[in-house]
């Protein structure tokens, strides 16, 4: 019989107990499809009592994951401890120096030190395969690393955190506030220990940095994601985007053009008719865009238990079945620094105002950003109750620039009551 791959797990948390939970009922289906057994040798875990639901006692015990690392009778390492620095990155560094492969969930240690560990795998002729770290079960990195390949990647789109689609879907149907359902999610347990990391839009800049590394050969640059979280998105902004044909999604964009390489996570509204636009809930969604397949779109579970495990394991059978792909898709040192984009490229805004509601006013608003070179596509007026009237402005594709000019001189007008608010429409 060919010899097992034996695998050492750091991180007993959701996603550990979850993947204890696939070797162990799935052992056979794993044998068979990887052509050898692929079995848990040992395991670690910040406390060695805690009863976990999973039988553990087959496996060796060890206090320090970076001990674990350096087991003999360890093959790969799997990293779902999480957190940047600390014990994930020392033992990601153990299991390399020790010639183990790395398969790790944890998306901002790669996000922030992809390219050194990347570059120390190569050195140690070894491989980190991080599936999981990205938009939990939808098969994302493999698709961009494998299946095209032979593609020239011009945009990534995607929704990459279940928990802000989540809030934004229910503000919509239950008519709640921002606040209202924040509360709620985080007393469901829906955020994490930090909630700006879900709501602040930083967990999916760090998927959408290491996604951005892959498809366009650059070294993974988080600093460069231009970040925005949902905080500001109010239930008005809600329902008049619907008024208008559109949703609000927290959306991840990468692309490659002639300004540099563009990486935005912030609010968009998207066509409520479109794949995205119709995404509900905790899901995640994908849309990957290159020059030989044009568009494919991939949806799922983006986090939780079954799907992060699942992610994980599909990584830990590559490697069983001997198939070993450069952590970014292609040797570290081949992956250049990418001169990050003055500017976005140029789109559509939606943009709401109130007004006062008096003869002129609109006229003045309208002046101001035909001198910024702005040009309104369409403008809906709402009936009001009182002396300001809201309004709703969508124009033709301009520049965030030309637009931040003509508002920051809306103040000067006297007939704009309140700040506006200004969210880029995508196209997908």
């Amino acid at each position: 019989m060919t010899d097992p791959l034996r695998i050492g797990l750091a991180g007993l948390g959701t996603v550990g107990v979850g993947i204890v939970r696939i070797v162990q009922s799935h052992a056979e289906l794993l044998a068979a499809r990887a052509g050898r057994p692929v079995q848990i040798t040992a395991v670690s875990a910040r406390s060695k009592g805690k009863d976990r639901g999973v039988d553990l006692s087959a496996y060796a015990w060890e206090d320090d994951p970076v001990d674990l690392a350096g087991r003999d009778d360890v093959d790969v390492v799997i990293e779902v401890m999480g957190g940047h620095d600390g014990p994930a990155k020392d033992t990601t560094e153990a299991a390399l120096a020790a010639g183990k492969d790395v398969v790790s969930a944890n998306k901002a240690l790669l996000a922030i030190h992809g390219q050194a560990l990347a570059e120390a795998a190569e050195a140690a002729g070894r491989v980190i395969r991080f599936e999981a770290a990205v938009a939990g079960g939808i098969p994302v990195v493999k698709t961009l690393t494998e299946g095209l390949a032979a593609n020239e990647i011009t945009r990534i789109v995607g929704v990459m955190n279940g928990s802000c689609n989540y809030i934004l879907t229910r503000m919509e149907d239950a008519g709640l506030t921002y606040q209202e359902v924040f509360d709620e999610a985080n007393g469901l347990g829906y955020l994490e220990a930090d909630p700006e990391l879900d709501v602040g839009g930083i967990d999916a800049a760090h998927k959408l940095a290491l996604l951005a590394s892959i498809a366009f050969g650059t070294q993974v640059n988080f600093d460069g994601v231009a970040l925005e979280g949902i905080g500001s998105v109010t239930i008005d902004d809600i329902r008049q985007a619907a008024d208008m044909g559109y949703k609000i999604k927290l959306l991840g964009v990468a692309q490659m053009s002639g300004r540099g390489l563009e990486q935005r996570m912030q609010p968009c509204l998207v066509p409520d008719t479109s794949p995205l636009g119709q995404l509900a809930g905790g899901t995640n969604m994908v849309m990957l865009e290159g020059d030989a397949v044009g568009q494919i779109v991939m949806r799922g579970a983006g986090a939780g238990e079954g799907p992060t495990a699942s992610a994980v394991m599909g990584d830990v059978m590559d490697l069983a079945r001997g198939l070993r792909v450069s952590t970014f898709g292609q040797p570290a040192s081949s992956l250049r620094k990418a001169r990050p984009a003055q500017g976005a490229v140029p789109a559509p805004y939606y943009l709401r105002l109130k007004l006062l509601d008096k003869p002129g006013a609109l006229a003045k608003v309208a002046t101001i950003l035909g001198d910024a070179g702005v040009s309104i596509d369409r403008m809906r007026q709402y009936d009001h109750a009182d002396t300001a009237a809201p309004v709703l402005i969508v124009t033709h594709r301009t520049t965030r620039t030309a637009l931040d000019e003509a508002v920051a001189r809306f103040e000067g007008t006297g007939v704009v009551t309140a700040p506006p608010v200004a969210i880029r429409i995508e196209a997908v």
